[in-house]
């Protein structure tokens, strides 16, 4: 059975239940379908809740069984719009590294939210260029859309993985 090690701060009976949905989902046996576990959805929000470096560990533990599911996991657990979750000065970082025209193509699928977000977190030219951009481009293909979406929240991944940004932390992960 998959074991997933018990880290501080997690109640184990948490650890207990993601393990046993991790381990008839890996199984995948004919009796049981993903999709009545809640799917990769599902997943995704309970690792999202592990919080710290547990979310990696268990996500390394699924690669090791299955990579599309632990890359299906990945893509749901921070998802595009979830950019509105960054603080400002990590959201500049991201928005250093990502070229314009894939911010144009991602912004045309984004949420205004999102859209919001971003132009204030760029100079008052830039922010003006960029709705320019945006209301001169013509309707695009959601999978070109989504591929440039995709292009930034590898961005957002590494620069997390390199400790220059963190991913959705709350009131409880706060400076002092």
């Amino acid at each position: 059975m998959l074991r997933v090690a018990t880290l501080e701060g997690i109640q184990p009976s948490a650890l207990k239940d993601l393990n046993e949905v991790l381990y008839k989902v890996l199984a995948g046996g004919d009796k049981i379908r993903k999709t009545s576990l809640g799917g990769v959805k599902t997943a995704a929000e309970m690792i999202n809740l592990l919080g710290g470096n547990a979310d990696v560990a268990v996500l390394d533990t699924i690669r090791n069984y299955d990579a599309d599911l632990a890359q299906k996991i990945m893509d749901k657990m921070f998802v595009f719009d979830d950019l509105v979750k960054l603080d400002d000065r990590s959201l500049q970082l991201v928005l250093r590294e990502v070229a314009s025209e894939t911010l144009i193509v991602a912004l045309k699928g984004g949420s205004m939210e999102v859209r919001d977000k971003i132009l204030a977190n760029m100079s008052m030219r830039a922010a003006a260029a960029l709705r320019e951009d945006l209301e001169a481009r013509g309707p695009m293909r959601l999978s070109e859309v989504e591929t440039q979406q995709k292009e930034i929240l590898k961005v957002v991944r590494r620069l997390a993985d390199e400790n220059q940004i963190t991913l959705g932390g709350g009131p409880e992960d706060s400076f002092v």
